[in-house]
């Protein structure tokens, strides 16, 4: 791809660029800047969709009194157990447990201060989760 071949498709990615390499006119490859292009930026948003639908589907849970708030903030920031184990420093089987309404309720400052330093939210934003749905789209872009 040539330099001014670089996709410049505005959409959803208005706030952030990559990096593209091209070939200028000497025929050296450059680093070009570049909006990114609407295929790539279609796909970026159905994957986002998805992202929102299962954070909603946890909202509710939580909300339902099935799941603990740390199940919504793990699908929120992307997480998987394993992962979210490995940031607290704890077995799987410990993380799993703190996903019960019953046993989250228990947790000490301590624990819950873990979380929300790995959430990156206080503790008073851990112990409860949104009243009305959040679209993630929005946020990360």
């Amino acid at each position: 791809m040539k330099e001014n071949e670089v996709p410049q498709d505005e959409d959803l990615l208005k706030v952030t660029r990559e990096i593209q390499y091209a070939l200028d006119e000497n025929g050296n490859y450059v680093q070009i800047k570049s909006t990114g292009w609407d295929i790539k930026n279609d796909i970026l948003k159905q994957a986002w969709e998805i992202v929102d639908d299962e954070s909603e589907a946890a909202r509710l849970l939580v909300l339902n009194g099935e799941k603990s708030p740390i199940y919504f903030y793990m699908k929120k920031n992307l997480l998987d157990i394993s992962t979210l184990a490995s940031y607290m420093g704890m077995f799987k089987f410990r993380v799993k447990r703190h996903l019960k309404p019953t046993v989250f309720a228990k947790l000490s400052e301590q624990i819950l201060e873990r979380y929300a330093s790995v959430f990156e939210i206080s503790i008073s934003e851990l112990k409860k989760v949104p009243e009305t749905k959040i679209s993630l789209s929005n946020e990360k872009i």
